[in-house]
């Protein structure tokens, strides 16, 4: 599978777009996520307020009063950020997106689109255009053994240096309710995951993941 970001993303539906394609692989600009906001924030129009230091929303988001919303975050035109949902900061959340009661989102690209709706965790990850976790999913950043995070694409290892690293989900990704998508899973555009599914490595476009061993063509 060819994992270079434009084989993942379309960047017309993010702010992302130059910076992550300045790497190799989507996965070496989780590392630079905060730095790259806090300079993307500075340059924003005016459709954007600062309701706080270093936190960037458009005039047209809507953020429940009973969210936490920790800096530097970017929240685009459209989006919804619902009771109770934990932004911790480094987040950058595109337009009419979903961030769901009880959702806690930590260094991360979220492109346009894109719903964590209930109950997600999403750490150290890029999460493409209009892709969805279903209820409880959540992407696993740290490794049982602390030990740097490999991307694993068949018998080939690839060292990406970071002890946190989530999941890349390309674009119109699904991911089923109850799914944990382990430290440096990839899954590539327009393939959906079942629930209950314990996810790692690399997953290929236009797929349906219905086990961790178990991947069928999708057909249409």
């Amino acid at each position: 599978m060819n994992l270079s970001s434009d084989n993942l993303f379309d960047f017309a539906h993010t702010l992302s777009g130059d910076y992550i394609r300045s790497f190799e692989y989507p996965w070496q600009a989780v590392a630079g996520i905060k730095d790259f906001i806090i300079g993307l924030g500075k340059t924003l129009p005016e459709e954007y307020r600062e309701i706080k230091e270093g936190v960037w929303v458009h005039r047209e988001a809507q953020i429940s009063p009973t969210a936490y919303i920790g800096a530097p975050t970017i929240i685009g035109r459209g989006t919804e950020v619902r009771h109770c949902a934990f932004v911790r900061g480094s987040a950058l959340i595109g337009e009419n997106c979903v961030v769901g009661n009880s959702t806690e989102l930590k260094n991360v690209i979220l492109f346009d689109g894109v719903q964590v709706p209930h109950y997600n965790y999403v750490g150290d990850s890029i999460l493409g255009y209009k892709s969805h976790l279903g209820a409880g999913a959540i992407t696993s950043n740290v490794k049982a053994d602390k030990r740097p995070v490999e991307i694993k694409c068949g018998d080939i290892k690839i060292a990406t240096g970071l002890k946190k690293l989530g999941a890349i989900l390309g674009d119109f990704v699904e991911v089923g309710c109850n799914s944990v998508l382990n430290p440096g899973t990839v899954i590539g555009r327009m393939t959906s995951v079942y629930p209950l599914t314990s996810a790692r490595g690399v997953y290929p476009p236009d797929c349906i993941v219905k086990s961790s061993d178990k991947v069928i063509e999708r057909k249409y």
